[in-house]
């Protein structure tokens, strides 16, 4: 279906009134992008298709660039509270990032060049005029007054989960425009004339991604969510009894911004979709500290940290955070299936699965698996489309096997070492 997105409940309720968020980028479009493509490119379409309003919206906000609605139906901004939606300028971020793993999955550069570009052209515009160079601390470029994911933690600066995932927004935009200007002479003058695209531009992104700020604290030796979570109080979940949960219901959120804890996935969803900027030790020693003030506020959380967990080798709380996420809705966990299924946490289900149990990671060139299964688990098995290629993966506790079902052949790594799926060599079998 071409023209529509998928509201944060389908069409299963009414809650949320049909509006669109990030869900449908960050949790539906790699299952969409990895399952069928035709319809992950008719959701980027749809975004595509908000430009002009978002352009138009960044204006309002005094931006430059374009800046997509937080919650929308057409376009328009529909957040009732600025600091919980507005402010989440993440989501610009967050549609490019689906953008680059729609392209690196599919080799889509049509779509990239003719839709994407002008996206990516904008988004970098908003993110090289939100965040600015300081001269007291060796030029670094800061982004203040900004909400991450975490809505219990409002308007902070330096959200890293933002920032890093502004960087990754200006390099690929960057890289695709220079791109365009050397492959397709022609296609970049019209861009150009299209968007008013200046040659410093480019230079301008570049420079700003590297002179990025990321928040690292030497003493913990974790990333701080921003500039002054890890300076909070903690919050006292020894003494917040069951029933004052959601926190968001029962305390004003004065009285939660002044805590550490987190309502959802954070940095800890940075780790996940942005593991490569991490070592293995950081993404343990960050997921160990934010873990533990993690609520179960939001069905958004679970899945991403039962991903985490996998990949830092804690497959028992991979588990018991995989069966939350599983049962969100088949056992009413939340209490409020009645108004409506939690699209993004089935798609955060299958994520977990793919990316966590089975470790899969997509670089654009090799598709990598890593497998780690709970003991609970027999086997899992699932199909994934990459490049026009359609391979089976069968994982128990003792053996992976990844099968070419169609397709012209794939590179594949297992545990570090690539291999090559063909038309002559279909089936690759490995010990666990």
């Amino acid at each position: 279906v071409e023209g529509a997105g998928v509201p944060s409940k389908g069409l299963t309720g009414q809650a949320y009134e049909g509006h669109y968020f990030w869900d449908m980028e960050i949790y539906l479009m790699p299952f969409l992008t990895y399952t069928d493509s035709l319809i992950a490119r008719n959701l980027l379409k749809f975004r595509y298709g908000m430009l002009d309003k978002a352009r138009d919206y960044a204006k309002t906000l005094n931006q430059k660039g374009a800046m997509f609605p937080w919650r929308t139906i057409n376009g328009e901004e529909a957040s009732a509270y600025y600091a919980a939606g507005t402010a989440q300028y993440h989501i610009n971020a967050d549609i490019i990032y689906a953008l680059k793993k729609y392209v690196n999955t599919t080799g889509d550069t049509d779509f990239l060049y003719e839709f994407g570009a002008e996206m990516l052209i904008e988004t970098a515009r908003l993110w090289s005029d939100l965040g600015f160079y300081s001269e007291r601390n060796g030029k670094k470029f800061y982004i203040h007054s900004v909400t991450g994911p975490d809505e219990y933690s409002a308007v902070v600066n330096n959200n890293a989960y933002t920032n890093l995932m502004a960087r990754n927004n200006l390099l690929f935009a960057a890289k695709t425009i220079e791109t365009v200007k050397k492959r397709k002479p022609n296609l970049y003058k019209k861009i150009v004339h299209k968007t008013n695209l200046d040659s410093n531009d480019i230079d301008a992104w570049k420079y700003a991604a590297i002179q990025m700020f990321i928040p690292y604290d030497d003493d913990l030796g974790i990333h701080p969510q921003d500039d002054v979570f890890i300076n909070k109080d903690k919050w006292d979940f020894v003494n917040t009894p069951i029933e004052k949960y959601p926190l968001l219901l029962n305390y004003h959120p004065l009285v939660i911004y002044r805590h550490q804890v987190i309502k959802q996935a954070d940095l800890v969803l940075a780790l996940f979709l942005l593991s490569s900027e991490f070592s293995q030790d950081e993404i343990k020693r960050n997921f160990e500290y934010y873990d533990p003030l993690t609520t179960g506020d939001s069905s958004l959380s679970v899945c991403i940290q039962s991903i985490v967990a996998a990949k830092v080798g804690l497959m028992d709380k991979a588990m018991e955070y995989a069966k939350h996420s599983l049962f969100m809705d088949l056992g009413d966990i939340a209490g409020n299936a009645k108004d409506g299924c939690h699209i993004a946490s089935m798609g955060g289900t299958w994520m977990l699965f793919v990316f966590g149990f089975a470790g899969f990671s997509n670089n654009g060139k090799v598709a990598s698996f890593n497998p780690k299964l709970p003991k609970e688990l027999e086997k899992i098995t699932f199909q994934l489309t990459i490049k026009k290629n359609l391979i089976q993966v069968e994982i128990d506790q003792k053996k992976a096997k990844y099968s070419l079902k169609k397709g012209n052949g794939l590179e594949i790594s297992h545990k570090g070492k690539e291999y090559k799926l063909s038309q002559t060599n279909k089936t690759k079998s490995f010990k666990i």
